[in-house]
This record gives structure tokens, sequence and C-alpha cells, in this order.
């Protein structure tokens, strides 16, 4: 049962239903993970659902040592991946790693098919998220088929958070498994980047001109 009800009040806006509200408290667990925490594994049958209250979870494949960014699980959103494994009693097919301090409200999977026919709020919540990780993954689809490698770095750079500085904190190796790519094509480009005069290049970060 979720035992810091004042916390948990602001994330309840979504399912307007008492009852509902009832059942999330009483069946509810609010868990902190920290970041590098692997919360979901490819490969193991999800036995509950989680639904990120703060910080953020990236849920990735993975197939020798090369990954592919399949999307990041934000606040007030859910894993679709897990959503689906739950529902379904399947083995999750993608793996799911906390990128920082993350607070997530988890709940027995079981109760997901229970509240779909119960709950409209839950029924529509559910349907949101799944359009909205379709929508996702094939722009990430038509990204990875028609835009060159150099295009997707520098639209990536582009949109990645920086600090007061123009800083970003992300490796090559980091960078080539956001993309699906290798480690070795990621520092080819940026040092062309470099010599573009569009880029710094550090230990640990780049800096954006």
């Amino acid at each position: 049962m979720i035992e810091d009800l004042k916390t948990f009040q602001t994330y309840l806006k979504f399912f307007p239903e008492p009852e509902f509200r009832e059942e999330l408290v009483k069946y509810g667990q609010v868990n902190s993970f920290k970041k590098g925490d692997i919360i979901v594994r490819d490969g193991q049958y999800v036995k509950f659902l989680p639904i990120v209250l703060t910080g953020a979870i990236r849920v990735y494949q993975q197939k020798e040592d090369r990954e592919i960014l399949l999307y990041y699980v934000r606040a007030e959103e859910t894993c679709t991946m897990s959503l689906a494994a739950a529902y379904f009693n399947n083995k999750s097919s993608s793996h799911g790693v906390v990128t920082e301090p993350t607070e997530v409200l988890i709940f027995p999977a079981d109760l997901i098919y229970q509240w779909q026919s119960k709950y409209p709020s839950w029924n529509k919540y559910v349907i949101h998220m799944f359009r909205r990780r379709y929508d996702e993954l094939i722009n990430s689809f038509e990204g990875i088929v028609f835009d060159h490698i150099p295009d997707r770095v520098w639209d990536y750079l582009k949109r990645a958070p920086l600090n007061t500085e123009n800083h970003i904190h992300i490796s090559h190796q980091q960078l080539a498994h956001e993309l699906g790519t290798t480690r070795v094509v990621i520092s080819r480009i940026l040092k062309q980047f470099e010599k573009e005069k569009k880029i710094k290049l550090f230990r640990g970060y780049i800096e954006l001109k």
C-alpha cells in the first residue's frame, strides 16, 4: 500500500474515478531507483507494471555488443513493452534501465486486464501510451531507414539536454548505443563535426558550438 499519499495525490489526476484511486493506493507501491538500476530485463516475465513519477527509464534492445534505443519512459508514463508483456503474460523483449534518480509507482500486472474493463480512465491511458510509443517507434524507424547516420547524430546532439556551458555529457559509446551503431562510426562522425567547428570534443562530454 502507498504510504505517502500526499506526495502521490499529484499523480492521480489522470484517474478521476474514486474507486480506481482507492485501488491504486491499496495495491500500488512507490519505489526509488538510482542511475544504472535495471528494472526489466530481456527474457523475464513481467509481474508488475511501472508508472514513472519522477526521473526516466531508458528502454532498449540488445544483441551481442550492439544496442538500439526504443524510447525513454518519463514522468507520468509507463513502459508499453512491459505493458504488452504483462498484459499477454509474455516475456519482456527489451531492457529497462534507470538513467537518473527515479521514483516509480508499481502494481501487480494481473490488475491491468481487470482495470481495462472497469475504469475508462485507465483504458484511455493505456491506449494513449500505446499510440505515443507507436509514433515514437515509427519516427525512429524512419530515421534509421531514410536518414544518413551523420544527420541522425547531429539531430540527436541538437535535441540533447545541455548545461549552461552547452555541454552534452555523453561518451562516444553511449551515443553509439543511442543510435544503434558502433563507437568507431560515431567517433569518425564527431571528429568530422569538430573539423567543421560544429562541436568541440572532450573526455566524457561534447561542447556544442
